[in-house]
């Protein structure tokens, strides 16, 4: 089975429950385990050294990142950039209307704009039946 990483906002990760558990679905139809840092691992705010480490080897060992940047977030255009430079592909995925970053945009390998979870679940299917 693949690896795949979503990169997202700790502080905003409760508002997109709906989109993540339709990404972990349509992930695990196309044989991809989706590991979800911010809900996989918790930090105390001096422990900003090792959690950074702990990201950049899940990275290492990831298949394909997938970022929601439907809010901008400093960390997940970090993660981004270690992806890019390890040559790990990168999903960019943001709700339509939303800030696009042109960074994001231009260190990512696909960009995905979606309406609502379900929209989300039927882009990201038709894009990794693609990659498969």
């Amino acid at each position: 089975m693949k690896k795949g990483y979503l990169a997202i906002s700790y502080s905003n990760r409760k508002l997109f429950d709906k989109e993540v558990e339709g990404l972990k679905k349509t992930c695990k139809e196309n044989n991809i385990e989706l590991l979800v840092f911010v809900d996989n691992y918790n930090f105390a705010a001096n422990q900003e050294k090792e959690m950074m480490e702990t990201a950049f080897n899940e990275i290492d060992n990831t298949d394909v990142l997938i970022a929601e940047l439907t809010t901008k977030s400093i960390g997940v255009g970090i993660e981004i950039g270690y992806a890019y430079a390890k040559k790990i592909p990168v999903i960019y995925i943001r709700k339509k209307n939303a800030e696009y970053s042109t960074t994001a945009s231009g260190s990512s390998t696909y960009i995905v704009e979606y309406e609502n979870e379900f929209d989300l679940a039927e882009s990201m299917r038709e894009l990794l039946n693609k990659l498969n």
